[in-house]
């Protein structure tokens, strides 16, 4: 396990202490039990917790600020919600590529071309398949609530030449971006190198890498968007398609023309299966190119997450997720109690993937962060199970869904349901499970799913498991 730092130990110690003081409070309350079709972990705490806990613990610091940054506008908001929601956003890359907002981004279409910049040199020594290119591009997109944004993408074009029947093909390989710094994307580690941030899984299992050994072409997106919003799907989803129209106009050769195919794993998942729902309303010039999605290990269901994820070693994820969509849906910090400003303010928002490991190590439950005795039931929890769920959205391309039997923390019966549900709206789809829990089950699907992939960018027609 990594060192843990200063902060890390004082948080850990803070809600280890939080914890204690709630299960005597509950002990003191008494009375009798309710019984609960859900997990326990859902369930409220008596009425005073959340009074009792902003009473101990003071409102974090705040920096006032004169003029709200483009990121952090929230229109309807006050000026002191909208300095909170600037107070939770990550700390600059120190690249400017990725931290600089463009003052001119309302003027601008989605997919238009801000900039773009090679990075063969670092990105080559990443890849064990010869390049002939390598170019990050920055592109204006949509946030979750329809302003503008920009975000960024890598384009590799192996030095392979294409002598299909057909213009080169495209994967757009969305990694499991599990992390709300800006150094944790696959953009930073392919422009500056392999470094401590790195999240191995931007490489390994190597997606990107054997597409390019076919010869396809593959859009890499930093699908959390310029705020790191990680685990909000409607974001991921329109940089992903944004990405394609910019990459289209920079690259009509190797972009403009070929069937496209998406791919994503755990993080990534979430980015790919919305990507695959909206594509047909948010970019429909492009997404009649799109021949088939495929992703695997998907938290499909966030309430049935909670309940596998509150209040234990995956605490410390989940609530990095809690913050991700805060960041895109500020109405969330509403519900933010003092103890989870205070976290949400601290070097934890930006965490890479080890970092929110560690915090599980506390085990606190979220109804210790809430101004809610009851936060997992209340409107805005119900909407946001219900927005991010995306139910009654269907793919419009063939989908090819894959999880592991024994996931504890994303249980694969939400994902058998996310196959049913496409099913039953009359998308083409199929699912395959493994005997694999999360860290295994994409590579048990490795194979299958490449062959999949490969398939349907060949032009081979999908099978369709639906049962009608």
């Amino acid at each position: 396990m990594p060192m843990l730092g200063n902060w890390q130990r004082s948080t850990l110690r803070v809600m280890a202490g939080a914890g204690l003081a709630l299960t005597m409070m509950i002990g003191a309350v008494g009375g009798p039990a309710v019984v609960r079709a859900e997990p326990p972990n859902l369930g409220p705490v008596p009425s005073g917790v959340p009074e009792g806990i902003d009473a101990a613990v003071p409102a974090p610091p705040v920096k006032s600020l004169r003029h709200i940054p483009d990121r952090a506008v929230t229109p309807g908001a006050s000026h002191e919600m909208q300095e909170l929601r600037e107070a939770i956003m990550p700390s600059p890359s120190g690249d400017r590529f990725f931290d600089h907002w463009p003052a001119d981004l309302a003027s601008r279409a989605p997919g238009d071309v801000i900039a773009s910049r090679d990075v063969m040199r670092a990105t080559q020594l990443l890849m064990t398949v010869p390049l002939r290119s390598a170019r990050q591009i920055k592109f204006r997109s949509v946030d979750a609530a329809d302003r503008p944004i920009f975000g960024t993408a890598t384009l590799l074009v192996p030095a392979k030449a294409w002598k299909g029947p057909r213009p080169r093909p495209v994967l757009i390989h969305n990694s499991p971006i599990v992390a709300l710094g800006t150094k944790c994307t696959p953009g930073y580690t392919l422009a500056h190198g392999y470094h401590a941030d790195t999240n191995i899984t931007d490489l390994i299992p190597p997606f990107a890498q054997l597409a390019l050994d076919r010869g396809y072409a593959v859009i890499v997106p930093d699908h959390t968007g310029p705020r790191m919003a990680y685990a909000e799907p409607y974001v991921a989803a329109h940089v992903i398609m944004d990405s394609v129209r910019a990459a289209s106009r920079l690259d009509p050769d190797d972009f403009g023309g070929g069937p496209i195919a998406l791919h994503g794993y755990s993080g990534g998942a979430i980015a790919t299966n919305a990507a695959a729902k909206l594509a047909d309303r948010y970019a429909p010039e492009q997404a009649g190119r799109i021949v088939g999605a495929a992703y695997g290990g998907v938290p499909a269901d966030y309430r049935s997450l909670a309940g596998a994820m509150n209040a234990n070693l995956a605490t410390g994820v989940f609530h990095a997720a809690m913050l991700g969509v805060a960041r895109e849906r500020p109405e969330v910090l509403a519900m933010a109690n003092n103890a989870a400003r205070w976290l949400a303010t601290s070097p934890m928002r930006d965490l890479c993937t080890s970092g929110m490991g560690i915090l599980g190590v506390s085990h606190v439950p979220t109804q210790l962060l809430s101004t809610d005795p009851d936060p997992f039931h209340s409107p805005l929890a119900e909407r946001l199970f219900a927005i991010t769920s995306m139910r009654d959205l269907r793919a419009t391309m063939p989908v090819r869904i894959y999880h592991g039997t024994y996931e504890w923390w994303i249980p694969a019966t939400q994902a058998r349901a996310l196959f049913a549900q496409q099913c039953a709206l009359g998308a083409s789809a199929s699912y395959r499970e493994y005997p694999a829990e999360h860290m295994t089950g994409i590579f048990a699907g490795l194979p299958d799913t490449l062959t999949w992939l490969d398939d349907r960018l060949r032009g081979v027609p999908a099978r369709d498991e639906c049962r009608r």
